[in-house]
């Protein structure tokens, strides 16, 4: 590792602490209408830090959406152009009781500083910004920033942003810094991501509620049926009963049982549902979950049969499957395990693809090097993600000849999207490290 480059983080380490932390607490929620004012104010913030920092050209853009940041610094004569991803707008803080500090108030606790978008992914932004500085504001590659303000919710409007500008965006290289590492201590390339496919299915078996004690037993109430249709998801061993969903392989990883009940926060005696390696139960097989249910609530109940239920459905798609035949087969099988002849109504919701990536060639070995010097000599690990990225197969159709690199800065423990989100700090300085040591060595290629 070059020390000289090392050290340049490491000095720029407080700067960029600091603006993470002015980041943070702009609550750039971008689900919220009435928070479009604050992605606004958070855009803006981005947009000053890059250009504080040296970029000659700093913009915000919108294509219909949430504004987003786009940064450039133009590649040396011969160079190559790298591409660095992150997104500035964040997850609802939820339930504030449920944290331990304020969650738009960054404050560092033990080996970390938690916030609301302090690791996901506001700590992507600083990343880049650590990475820049780190070569004195004139790295030996360009360096194109693209800060996108809502991601969060869905990335709608990335297609148009893509479309529009194209040419700005391109690039030999692209970093998505939106995932994670292995482990505290080990880091990790993203490989493969599931998709997503989303849909509401509503049950009805009356026009109207009517009296329990007179006729249950005899009539079938619309939670009964929408239960028995919601169990149908699954087998008696947990497995996703949908006819026809692929499966595949995952990375020879070893994941303990007792570390992933820790990570996931099981409680006692609950079983693991499913078949094969939890890698591939958790990477490369699909999940299906039942999100919520419209029905009365226990507090406002009466003792009358339910007429109408729904509730949201969401299926992880393994990669190598598309989302949208996937989505079929969800509601298709919805529609066919309705029982007792009751009405039914599905509606297709939130789509997004399922991505591998072909993790070989130069600009990954760039990348596994500078991983590797950056924590100290351990060797990377290639692992898989369960949850989904949809924008990352957006990008590869646009740019078909970038190699594509899926780094992060979140670790098992982060909690991103949920209370107490966290930033380990020593691992953010090694990702910020392993950045500034990847643009040098894809300047060496």
């Amino acid at each position: 590792m070059s020390p000289d480059l090392a050290a340049s983080v490491r000095a720029v380490m407080p700067r960029v602490r600091g603006d993470l932390e002015d980041l943070v607490r702009i609550p750039s929620v971008s689900a919220d209408p009435a928070r479009a004012g604050d992605v606004q104010r958070s855009a803006e913030a981005v947009a000053g830090l890059l250009s504080d920092a040296g970029f000659p050209d700093v913009r915000i853009v919108s294509e219909g959406g949430a504004p987003a940041v786009i940064a450039r610094y133009p590649a040396p004569e011969g160079a190559p152009t790298v591409l660095l991803y992150a997104h500035h707008d964040v997850q609802p803080a939820g339930d504030v009781a449920e944290w331990e500090s304020d969650p738009f108030e960054p404050t560092e606790r033990g080996d970390r500083l938690y916030g609301r978008g302090a690791a996901d992914d506001k700590a992507g932004v600083a990343a880049h910004l650590a990475a820049f500085l780190a070569h004195g504001g004139t790295p030996p590659v360009g360096v194109t920033v693209f800060a996108e303000g809502e991601e969060e919710m869905g990335s709608d409007s990335l297609s148009a942003i893509l479309a529009a500008h194209r040419d700005l965006l391109a690039a030999d290289v692209i970093v998505i810094a939106d995932s994670g590492n292995w482990d505290i201590g080990v880091p990790a390339l993203t490989t493969s991501l599931r998709g997503i496919a989303e849909a509401y299915v509503e049950v009805r078996t009356l026009e109207h509620a009517i009296h329990q004690g007179m006729f249950g037993g005899a009539i079938p109430d619309a939670l009964m049926v929408l239960n028995r249709t919601l169990a149908s998801l699954h087998d008696d061993n947990g497995e996703v009963a949908i006819e026809g969903l692929v499966s595949g392989p995952a990375a020879d990883l070893d994941y303990p049982e007792d570390r992933l009940r820790a990570e996931a926060s099981t409680v006692h005696g609950v079983e693991l549902v499913g078949q094969g390696s939890l890698v591939e139960r958790l990477w490369t097989r699909p999940s299906v979950t039942v999100l919520a249910i419209d029905a009365p609530a226990v507090a406002d109940a009466s003792n009358t049969l339910v007429p109408v239920a729904r509730a949201k459905v969401s299926l992880r798609v393994a990669p190598g499957e598309d989302a949208f035949e996937a989505q079929q087969k969800l509601c298709r099988h919805l529609e066919e395990h309705v029982p007792w002849g009751a009405q039914v109504k599905v509606t297709p919701d939130k789509l997004g693809q399922p991505f591998a990536i072909d993790a070989n060639g130069p600009a990954y070995d760039a990348a596994r090097s500078a991983f590797k010097d950056a924590w100290d000599g351990v060797e990377p690990v290639d692992v898989g993600v369960g949850g989904s990225i949809p924008f990352i197969a957006e990008f590869a159709e646009t740019y078909p000849d970038a190699a594509i690199l899926v780094t992060g800065v979140e670790d098992p423990d982060t909690r991103a999207h949920g209370p107490n989100e966290g930033l380990h700090l020593a691992e953010f300085e090694r990702a910020c490290v392993a950045e500034a040591l990847l643009l040098q060595r894809l300047a060496e290629l």
